[in-house]
């Protein structure tokens, strides 16, 4: 990834340090700025954004700014607890990243973001007329994009990558939302009602009700 650059966008200092290393572990030259003065008098070949501080529609102006440079892509980097809420902007050419993330992790997702990306045909599920990309997390019905929200893709990833087997309501909030979720058994059934609604009726027959138990994705 030579002769790459970086813009690196955040309102602390606490990733400072990370972008760094970025110089190291994915061969780009790095330049640091602020959402708030997010001008750069270089052109660049992706935004990495730390947006912890920063509103969701400060989000969409940044990615509105980066389609009047070109369409540059962005990479957010978001913390576990603030998953839930997350929506890229639509527009966008956009991922996430944890800032647990190991560097091969990083790298694969920026290079995915700035064209250098081989696809590994196990990255990609196909189920009938559905396609769920595990390493964009993209999924598309009949080619075209399906909006589903993190919590819809991860339950729905989850349970396509685990078929045949019934999985519990708490077991699934654990698995999918993560230990520390305090919501009830619930907002699985909610979500799942909003998948099945989104993916039609094909797909949606693949995602099973076990009575008394939660819920199966048949292959």
């Amino acid at each position: 990834m030579s002769e790459k650059s970086a813009l690196f966008m955040a309102r602390t200092t606490r990733f400072h340090e990370f972008a760094r290393s970025l110089t190291t572990t994915l061969g780009v030259e790095v330049s640091l700025a602020t959402p708030d003065s997010p001008t750069a008098a270089h052109d660049f070949d992706l935004l990495i954004l730390d947006s912890d501080g920063i509103r969701s529609d400060r989000i969409d102006q940044i990615a509105k700014w980066l389609d009047d440079r070109g369409g540059v892509p962005m990479l957010v980097i978001v913390d576990d607890e603030a998953l839930g809420t997350l929506r890229l902007p639509n527009h966008a050419h956009a991922d996430f990243v944890c800032p647990t993330a190991t560097p091969n992790e990083l790298k694969a997702r920026a290079q995915r973001l700035m064209g250098e990306e081989e696809t590994v045909a196990a990255d990609v599920l196909n189920i009938d007329n559905l396609e769920i990309n595990l390493a964009t997390y993209q999924v598309t019905l009949d080619d075209e994009p399906i909006d589903l929200t993190l919590m819809e893709y991860s339950l729905l990833s989850f349970l396509a990558t685990h078929p045949n087997r019934a999985y519990s309501r708490e077991v699934l909030l654990h698995r999918v939302w993560g230990f520390e979720y305090c919501g009830g058994t619930r907002t699985v059934d909610v979500h799942i009602r909003r998948i099945r609604s989104k993916v039609g009726p094909q797909i949606a027959a693949h995602i099973t009700t076990v009575r008394g138990v939660g819920y199966l994705f048949k292959d």
